[in-house]
């Protein structure tokens, strides 16, 4: 079959295209794609605060198409906006989806992308309310600017932590960052041999969709909601565990003790990580892109917080004068260094 070139629709023909299948599910948004505009409407409730959050995805830093399946990609870019908004303790409403792309790109695998970016919004009913589209010769860009609501009193910082508040995370860790590993060492027996083999991937199913297609943990918002907990401080863990911890303990000028043996960790995660000889611990702590959310509660809610399904404590807040630190197996205390992704550390001259 053959393919579409792009510049057989023109932009505003392509954005028609791409945008027509996303109706609007919200009654803040008043006007979507189609204009110059969007149109949103949050004044009918004054203790309602706009949550708003941008992140972009550039191929050859944080997706490499050879094993990236275009309608995953799509998904991915959503859920990642997604997971900040609630980390904030707030809901996800409207995208705008800004891509470039250059002429290798057909309509497609646009199409693809797009698919992927509806199928999100139809899990976690977000509207799509516009956007951009431009050429672009360094690769595909994919740049999605998230907007959301969370009650003012119930919203989330990352320095509110205190003294003896316990470290929670939801789901599990190192899962994506060993899929990763996992889909460069294909890639690169598959680049060697250059006889189309494909890969068995039979058994290893979870931790690829970790890395390939993961789940913003709107379930884990809405049951600490239910149990009527609101958290003191909390991120998404895209950037690795201690990255994280340590951000919020920096904000909330605090310190911590995390616990080796309580991270949770998913099976295949540990079964791969001793196929590259790899510490599990250490992937756990720095992979990054798990997106699970990782949140602080006082003390007073242990119990509580031990019955919602999917949350751990893992740890306990201290006073900063204590520093940050893993308490290993043990009962050895390790600092806490933040080794995760780091984005602008080998930045293009």
């Amino acid at each position: 079959m053959a393919l579409t070139e792009i510049s057989t629709l023109g932009e505003f023909g392509l954005i028609k295209h791409l945008t027509e299948e996303f109706p609007l599910k919200n009654p803040e948004s008043v006007k979507g794609v189609g204009d110059d505009a969007a149109v949103l409407d949050f004044s009918h409730d004054p203790d309602t605060r706009v949550l708003v959050t941008t992140d972009v995805l550039l191929e050859g830093i944080h997706f490499d198409l050879v094993y990236t399946p275009m309608k995953h990609l799509g998904y991915k870019a959503a859920m990642v906006n997604f997971s900040d908004i609630y980390a904030m303790n707030g809901m996800p409403k409207q995208i705008t989806v800004t891509i470039g792309v250059s002429k290798r790109i057909s309509v497609e695998s646009l199409d693809a992308l797009y698919d992927g970016i509806r199928l999100a919004c139809e899990r976690h009913q977000v509207d799509l309310v516009g956007g951009d589209t431009t050429s672009s010769v360094t690769g595909l860009t994919i740049s999605i600017t998230c907007i959301g609501t969370a009650a003012k009193d119930k919203i989330v910082y990352r320095s509110g932590a205190k003294v003896n508040d316990l470290i929670c995370v939801s789901g599990d860790l190192g899962a994506a960052y060993m899929g990763l590993q996992l889909l460069e060492r294909e890639k690169t027996v598959f680049l060697q041999t250059k006889d189309g083999v494909q890969p068995d991937f039979a058994g290893k199913e979870y931790i690829l969709e970790r890395q390939l297609k993961p789940e913003a943990r709107r379930d884990i918002i809405e049951r600490l909601g239910q149990a009527g907990i609101v958290p003191t401080a909390m991120m998404d863990i895209s950037d690795g565990l201690s990255s994280e911890l340590l951000h919020i303990c920096e904000q909330s000028k605090v310190g911590c003790r995390v616990y080796e043996e309580k991270i949770p960790i998913d099976f295949q995660t540990a079964s791969m990580a001793e196929t590259f000889n790899m510490n599990l611990s250490t992937c756990a702590l720095n992979g990054g892109e798990d997106y699970e959310l990782l949140f602080t509660v006082p003390l007073a809610l242990h119990e509580q917080v031990n019955q919602i399904k999917g949350i751990k404590v893992i740890g306990y807040i201290t006073d900063e004068s204590e520093g940050t630190a893993l308490v290993t197996r043990d009962g050895a205390e390790l600092t806490l260094k933040a080794q995760g992704w780091n984005p602008l550390k080998n930045p293009v001259e």
